[in-house]
């Protein structure tokens, strides 16, 4: 297939991107490379270097033989040029990652809100308005998130996107009908993943375009089998308090002598999944879509669930690492429970990479191997989701702030 990948120089556009291509598709990537831009601003940098796209892409070719072709265009923006690039190259397929996909990062200021609000819903309905005015039966799949159901409790498991629901009527007979999940945002960058699901439901209903949207868990790891195969490969790595994800942070600080930084009681429960199998089942998805005028296909992309002390502890365990327990800066609540449902991709062949010692000392040996690209200061999550919050934010995990003498 001829599959365009938007937002592939990201955390998982560029390994989708690799994988893509070794099974043998045309892949094209439109980004903005607007995530290295929040580089500069943030001041921080991937742990693992990370060379431009036309590098990447060049020892791609030199590799494998095989050609990843990138655009430089911003969905949010350019809506001419979009419709240009899809009008000219009319791609059979389209992943969509191209948001700014960090919750902290959405709260940070007003002005990091409006970004994340007009990037990602504009990106989304420009992508979906443009796929019904050029008549493109191209199959879209969405890169969710699990954050749109919320981490409350209800003790019951969720489904992968519709909820079955009984509905008096005015008869007083229950008719039975599904609809989407009720949406519980925890964060500006949750809830435009929330209208992404009200878009892409209408635009399957009125226009018949054939769209599947992934629910994922938290990623973690480093190496897909392709990043593995040259050093100019490599994937990027968070470990900054914005964009690291926990698990990924948590084995970061043990390689670098920095406490493990458990928020609140480290009650939340979450769902999380390796980058190998985030890949694979983009693949999965690509290879059964739904059928023209079906709703929007939903898997809850992720293998396993933990609570957030409960990976400390055994990373603490494994590494001899200390444990910083600190304020919470979302608002959010003390302890979940979260049980999911994801049958969908198992049944499909997904055999899933569970937490094993082997490839989380992996990611503690690229840590190391890198640790000198580590700026310590930008460790700690800072960014908070209300101004009393704010207020009692640590920003000094390790105690080394001098102290006033005064």
């Amino acid at each position: 297939m001829k599959i365009a990948v938007m937002g592939g120089d990201g955390f998982i556009g560029w390994p989708t991107s690799l994988h893509l291509s070794d099974a043998g598709h045309d892949v094209h990537i439109l980004d903005n490379l607007s995530r290295r831009w929040i580089d500069t601003e943030l001041g921080v940098q991937s742990l693992t270097p990370m060379d431009s796209i036309q590098e990447r892409t060049r020892i791609w070719h030199t590799e494998t033989g095989r050609r990843i072709h990138f655009n430089l265009i911003d969905l949010a923006r350019d809506y001419e040029l979009l419709k240009k690039w899809l009008s000219e190259n009319r791609p059979d397929a389209i992943v969509h990652f191209a948001e700014q996909r960090a919750a902290p990062y959405s709260m940070k200021s007003d002005r990091h809100k409006n970004y994340t609000v007009n990037n990602n819903v504009s990106a989304t309905h420009n992508l979906l308005n443009a796929l019904t005015e050029l008549h493109l039966d191209a199959h879209l799949i969405h890169l969710g998130t699990m954050g749109v159901y919320g981490y409350s409790t209800v003790g019951a498991a969720i489904p992968e996107g519709y909820l079955p629901v009984g509905i008096e009527t005015a008869d007083g007979e229950t008719v039975s009908q599904e609809i989407l999940y009720p949406s519980n945002p925890g964060s500006i960058y949750h809830m435009t993943k929330c209208l992404d699901q009200l878009l892409f439901q209408f635009y399957a209903k009125n226009d018949g375009l054939r769209i599947t949207d992934l629910h994922q868990g938290i990623v973690w790891g480093t190496h897909t089998e392709q990043t593995r195969r040259h050093p100019q490969l490599i994937n990027r790595f968070d470990y900054d308090g914005d964009y690291g994800t926990v698990l990924n942070r948590f084995l970061i600080q043990a390689a670098i002598g920095y406490p493990l930084t458990v928020h609140g009681t480290g009650g939340q429960t979450r769902a999380f999944i390796h980058i190998q199998d985030s890949v694979r089942c983009i693949e999965l998805a690509l290879k059964n879509p739904p059928a023209r005028g079906a709703r929007v296909e939903i898997f809850n992309q992720m293998t396993e669930t933990h609570r957030v002390r409960d990976l400390a502890e055994m990373i603490a365990r494994m590494t001899g690492a200390k444990i910083a327990w600190l304020p919470n800066p979302r608002k959010e609540a003390a302890e979940n429970e979260l049980i999911v449902r994801n049958e969908k991709f198992l049944d499909l062949g997904l055999e899933p990479i569970t937490l094993e010692a082997g490839l989380l000392g992996e990611i503690v040996d690229v840590a190391k191997k890198f640790a000198y690209r580590v700026d310590r200061s930008r460790v700690p999550a800072v960014s908070a989701w209300t101004r009393d919050i704010a207020a009692t934010i640590d920003h000094d995990p390790e105690g080394k702030r001098l102290k006033s003498v005064s």
